[in-house]
């Protein structure tokens, strides 16, 4: 199991390595499962984050926002909340 399961997680992480973190998710309840799984998820957003003002330092924290919507939800969406910001200024 541990092979098939080390090829759907990861290529960088040794068996052990894999069998001991699936050990500590396995005894983990599923509300420290749930907040686990958010807390990575917003490291995830955060580095994104970093990233869009890294290559882009001009932007204002509203624009650099709305990028990343646009990069990971697509143009459309993006319009919509620049449209829906637009009107809620006014």
């Amino acid at each position: 199991m541990a092979t098939m399961a080390k090829l759907q997680y990861t290529a960088d992480t040794s068996e052990e390595a894999l069998e001991v973190q699936l050990g500590c998710l396995r005894r983990m309840s599923s509300r420290e499962r749930i907040q686990q799984t958010c807390a990575m998820s917003r490291r995830v957003r955060n580095m994104a984050m970093d990233a869009i003002r890294r290559r882009h330092p001009n932007l204002s924290d509203a624009e650099v926002q709305l990028m990343f919507i646009e990069l990971t939800y697509g143009k459309s969406l993006a319009d919509d909340v620049r449209r829906w910001s637009a009107e809620r200024a006014s």
